[in-house]
Parts: C-alpha cells; sequence; structure tokens
C-alpha cells in the first residue's frame, strides 16, 4: 500500500510538471509580439529649474528637498522608434543624466548603437541646452552625437565656450534645420521646427511638430503671450493628436514683487480662456511648469498637465 501510494505522488508530480509546461507554451504562443510602433515619453514637466529650484526653502520646496518622489525634471521629451532601435531627445536639460537614464531603461539602446541619435534644440536657455555639457571629454566624451538646431543656435554653439569645444573635438555634430522646414529622423519619423516669439537673447526659438506613421504631436515649452504669434495656436492644434503646450505660470498672482512683462509666458487661465469653447483643449497637457505654478502640486478641474513618464504612441 504504501508503495501505492508512493507511485502515485511521482505520478501527480509528472503530471504537474507537464500542466506547468503546457500553460508556459500557451503563454508564450499567445503573447504580443515586441512593440515596434514608434512613441514618445516625457522625461520631465518643469520650468528650467525644475522643481524645488535652488534656494528654495519653502515648505513645499523642504518636503521636495526630503523626498525625491515630490522633486520634477525639467521640461523634456523623447523620441522613440523601437524598430530601428534609434532614439532622439528634445532639448538636452540640466536634467540630462537623470533623463538619459531613464531612456535607457524605457528603450535600451542596441549594442554598438550611438548613445542618442539626435538631439533637438528648442533655444539658447538655460533649461534646454545646458545638459550639452555632459556630452564632453569631462564626463560622456561622446562622438559625433547629432544637435538639431537652428541658425542662431548654431551660432551660440559654435562660437562661445564651452560649447565650441564640444564641436571642434566632435562630441557632437550641428545638423541645421530651419523654421517650417520637416526633417526626416528616419523613414518612420519627422519633425517640423516651428519658430515662435520669445525672449530671444542668444537664439531664436522652436517648438517642433513630431510625426509618426499616423499620429503627430506638438512641443512647445516655451513661448510669449499668444497674441504675439503671428500664427493663431488653433491652426496648430488641429494639425497634432497631442499638444504639449507652455504652462510656466498658473495665474498672475505666482510672483508677487516681479514683472510678468519681462517673463512673458502665456499664464495657464488664458490659454483655458482662449480654448473654453474649442474642441482643441481636449489635446492640450501643459508642461514647463514653474516651481510658483500651483499645478505643479496639484490638480484642477479641466485642466491636464502632463505626467513626467507618460508615453504617446506615434501609430
Amino acid at each position: 500500500m504504501s508503495q501505492m501510494k508512493a507511485d502515485i505522488c511521482v505520478y501527480l508530480r509528472h503530471l504537474r510538471m507537464k500542466v506547468l509546461f503546457l500553460i508556459l507554451i500557451t503563454a508564450c504562443a499567445t503573447a504580443p509580439p515586441p512593440a515596434t510602433a514608434p512613441f514618445t515619453i516625457v522625461l520631465g514637466i518643469a520650468q528650467d529649474g525644475g522643481y524645488p529650484q535652488a534656494g528654495c526653502n519653502r515648505p513645499d520646496c523642504a518636503a521636495a528637498w526630503r523626498d525625491p518622489k515630490l522633486r520634477q525634471r525639467v521640461a523634456s521629451l523623447a523620441i522613440v522608434d523601437p524598430q530601428s532601435h534609434q532614439r532622439w531627445i528634445i532639448d538636452a536639460t540640466p536634467d540630462f543624466g537623470s533623463q538619459l537614464r531613464t531612456l535607457d531603461e524605457a528603450a535600451p539602446r542596441a549594442e554598438a548603437s550611438p548613445l542618442l541619435d539626435g538631439i533637438l534644440l528648442t533655444h539658447a536657455h538655460i533649461g534646454h541646452y545646458l545638459g550639452l555639457a555632459q556630452l564632453g571629454r569631462e564626463v560622456i566624451g561622446a562622438h559625433s552625437v547629432r544637435v538639431y538646431a537652428m541658425p542662431r543656435m548654431r551660432e551660440f554653439l559654435t562660437h562661445n565656450g564651452p560649447w565650441d569645444q564640444l564641436v571642434t573635438l566632435h562630441n557632437i555634430e550641428i545638423a541645421p534645420i530651419e523654421d517650417g522646414v520637416e526633417v526626416a529622423l528616419n523613414e518612420r519619423i519627422h519633425v517640423t521646427p516651428i519658430r515662435v516669439p520669445h525672449r530671444d537673447e542668444y537664439s531664436e526659438t522652436v517648438g517642433f511638430i513630431v510625426r509618426g506613421p499616423s499620429r503627430s504631436i506638438l512641443w512647445l515649452p516655451d513661448i510669449d503671450k499668444w497674441e504675439r504669434w503671428s500664427t493663431p495656436l488653433e491652426s496648430i492644434l488641429v494639425r497634432v493628436d497631442v499638444a504639449y503646450i507652455d504652462g510656466t505660470f498658473y495665474d498672475a498672482s505666482e510672483l508677487p514683487g516681479r514683472d510678468l512683462r519681462e517673463i512673458p509666458h502665456p499664464l495657464m487661465t488664458e490659454t483655458l480662456s482662449r480654448l473654453a469653447a474649442s474642441p482643441m483643449l481636449a489635446r492640450v497637457r501643459f508642461i514647463h511648469l514653474n516651481q510658483s505654478n500651483p499645478l505643479l502640486r496639484g490638480s484642477r478641474p479641466g485642466v491636464v498637465v502632463a505626467r513626467d513618464g507618460e508615453r504617446i504612441n506615434l501609430n
């Protein structure tokens, strides 16, 4: 009798292993293939100084210094084509190291592939190009990373240190772009720089329309008031599926004692009022929030703030 029980136990163990094996084979056979659709991923949503900004000792800033989960990185966007294993980013921010790490985790580069297939620069304010320094001999020592830049931005990089050293040492290779002229990043992804009015002390300022096989997005972190732009905002929104736009300030009460004419971003309240009766509002996601903006720490009905890490499928 004891031998029979032992034989039964052995049989059941073998049966259980066969069942588990069949389950595993079935799961593998029915698992979806690896995603090959190109996509974008948000790598940060804050204004140039990030959150909390240097020197901020407000209670919310103190809490964020203590808890990294409360912090926000400077606005940047990655563009990924999993099929070709290519990766680009818009703007090289002061958080470049952290953002590159996030990109490596979300879309690992193929063996022997370049660090990045390109960096697209919007303009020469500190939150948008300082990360280029990480490509130099002091850190990565990169080789010929392509940097897409408008004419004045190209001049700025090639004639001012330390950026000119990146050029002479071939850490970067500058690729010219022009207002309104579409550029093919590869066969499936195209970008178009759109020039906008801004405080252009050192370079012009652009946003980018990123177009995939069937969907497109707008990335526009900086602009002066909408009425200073000769192109109606609505005429751009109708061309894209998702629009990431300047949300630096929520309203005029945020910076007491500061003249907002010196930093004339469109207020969120102005944008929301302008688009209140338009179906285009559903496409808007705010980025580039200053640390004074209350929506960096909370929410308001009808206002969508982008999230660090969110993805948009371009298929």
